[in-house]
C-alpha cells in the first residue's frame, strides 16, 4: 500500500496568506473597487462586525476577496454553533480554499456538511488542510462533490491524521477502484472512525478485493455503507470476508450491488463465526432460493444479528422459507426484523412464520402482503448529539 500523504494542503499556504493580506484575488488581478453586490453579500459584511467575531470573520472575508468568491453568510451568522450546513451552495474550488483558511481557525464547528458544492479534486485538496489540523470537526458530509480519486486522495490523507473525526460521508462522487486504494489505507490507519458512508460510488470488484482485507484489519468501524455500488462476484466475496474476520462492525449495508448467490454464500459464511454485526441490509442483491439457502446456513448459528434485509430479491417464497426455517433452527437468534418487502410468499410461508413466532414471539416478519411497522433503536454512537 501506498504510504500516507504528507501535509495535505499545506502547498498553498503562503500564497493564500500573502494574497488575503493585501486583499487582491489569489493568482488574478486585484479585484474591482465598488463592484456590485447583492443584499446578501452587504449582509454578510455586516454580519462580520460583530463583537467577538471580528478577527474571525474578517480572516474569512479577506480569504473570499482574495479569491473572489462571495461569502457564505451561513458561515458569518454561525458563531459558537456546533453545525455548519452549507449544501447545495455552489461553493466550488474557490470558495472550499476561503472556507478552509477560516475554519482552521475555527474552534467551535463539530459537524461540517458541504454536500453538492462541486469541489472536486482541487476543493477537496484545500479542505484537507483545515481537516488535517482539526481538532474540534468530529462529522464531514462531502457527499455528492465530484472528488474523484484524487480528491479521495487528499480527503483521506487528511483524515488519516485527524483523530477528532468519527463519521464520513463521501457518497456520490464517483469513486473507483482507484479510490479504493486510499480509503484502504484510511481504514487502517483511523482507527478512531465509527461511520463511513460510500454508497452511490462505482466501486468495483477490484475495489472490493483491495477493501476486503482492510475491512478484515479494521479495528474501529462501526457503521459501513456501500449501496448503489458495483460489488459483484470476486469483489463481494472478498468483502464478505473482510466483513467475516472483523470485530467491530455493527450495521453494513451492501444493498444494491448485484452480489448474487455467490456473495449471499460468502456473506452466510461469515455469520458463521461474526459475532459482533447487528443490521444487515442485502436488499436488491439478484439472490436466488439458492444464494438465499446459503445465507441462511450463517443464520443458523448467529446469536448477534437484529435486523437482515433481503427485499426486492428473485428468491421467490422457497428462498424466503429457507431462510425462516434457519432461524427456526436456531433458538439463540437474536433477529428482530426480517424484510422480506416485495417478495411474494405463499401459504406454506405464512405457516411457518406463526411457528417461528412462537419461538421467537419479538421477532417482526415483512413480506409483500405483511407490512409490520419496527422501531429500530440507534446505536449510541449514530444518536443526535443533544
Amino acid at each position: 500500500m501506498r504510504g500516507p500523504l504528507q501535509g495535505p494542503g499545506e502547498k498553498e499556504d503562503q500564497e493564500e496568506g500573502a494574497a488575503a493580506a493585501s486583499g487582491r484575488p489569489a493568482g488574478g488581478p486585484e479585484a474591482k473597487k465598488g463592484s456590485d453586490t447583492d443584499s446578501d453579500s452587504n449582509q454578510e459584511t455586516e454580519g462580520a462586525r460583530r463583537p467577538g467575531r471580528l478577527g474571525e470573520d474578517t480572516l474569512y472575508l479577506r480569504f473570499c476577496r482574495a479569491h473572489s468568491v462571495v461569502p457564505a453568510s451561513c458561515f458569518l451568522r454561525q458563531g459558537s454553533a456546533p453545525e455548519l450546513s452549507l449544501r447545495h451552495r455552489g461553493l466550488g474550488p474557490q470558495g472550499a480554499r476561503a472556507l478552509a483558511r477560516a475554519l482552521t481557525s475555527n474552534p467551535y464547528v463539530k459537524r461540517l456538511d458541504l454536500r453538492d458544492n462541486g469541489l472536486c479534486g482541487a476543493g477537496a485538496e484545500a479542505l484537507a488542510g483545515a481537516l488535517s489540523k482539526t481538532r474540534s470537526i468530529c462529522d464531514v458530509d462531502l457527499s455528492e462533490n465530484r472528488l474523484g480519486a484524487e480528491g479521495a486522495r487528499a480527503i483521506c490523507a487528511a483524515l488519516a491524521v485527524s483523530p477528532a473525526v468519527q463519521r464520513v460521508q463521501l457518497a456520490g462522487n464517483g469513486l473507483e477502484e482507484q479510490a479504493a486504494q486510499y480509503l484502504a489505507e484510511l481504514l487502517l490507519a483511523h482507527t478512531g472512525l465509527k461511520s463511513l458512508d460510500l454508497s452511490y460510488n462505482q466501486l468495483n470488484d477490484q475495489a472490493g478485493e483491495t477493501l476486503g482485507p482492510a475491512l478484515a484489519e479494521n479495528t474501529g468501524l462501526t457503521e459501513l455503507s456501500v449501496r448503489w455500488n458495483h460489488l459483484r462476484g470476486p469483489g463481494a466475496i472478498a468483502f464478505a470476508r473482510g466483513l467475516e474476520a472483523n470485530t467491530f462492525l455493527r450495521v453494513l449495508d451492501i444493498s444494491f450491488n448485484g452480489c448474487g448467490d455467490s456473495g449471499a454464500s460468502a456473506v452466510g459464511e461469515a455469520l458463521k463465526t461474526n459475532d459482533v454485526l447487528e443490521e444487515l441490509y442485502m436488499s436488491n442483491n439478484r439472490i436466488s432460493a439458492v444464494g438465499a439457502l446459503s445465507l441462511g446456513l450463517g443464520l443458523r448459528v448467529n446469536q448477534t444479528l437484529r435486523i437482515l434485509a433481503v427485499s426486492r430479491n428473485p428468491m421467490r417464497s422457497e428462498g424466503c422459507s429457507g431462510v425462516l426455517k434457519s432461524v427456526q433452527a436456531n433458538p439463540q437468534s437474536a433477529l428482530e426484523l426480517l424484510d422480506f418487502s416485495d417478495i411474494q410468499v405463499n401459504r406454506e410461508f405464512d405457516d411457518l412464520a406463526r411457528s417461528v413466532k412462537v419461538i421467537l414471539p419479538g421477532l417482526c416478519i415483512k413480506t409483500a402482503a405483511r407490512r409490520v411497522e419496527y422501531k429500530k433503536e440507534l446505536l449510541a454512537v449514530f444518536r443526535p448529539s443533544e
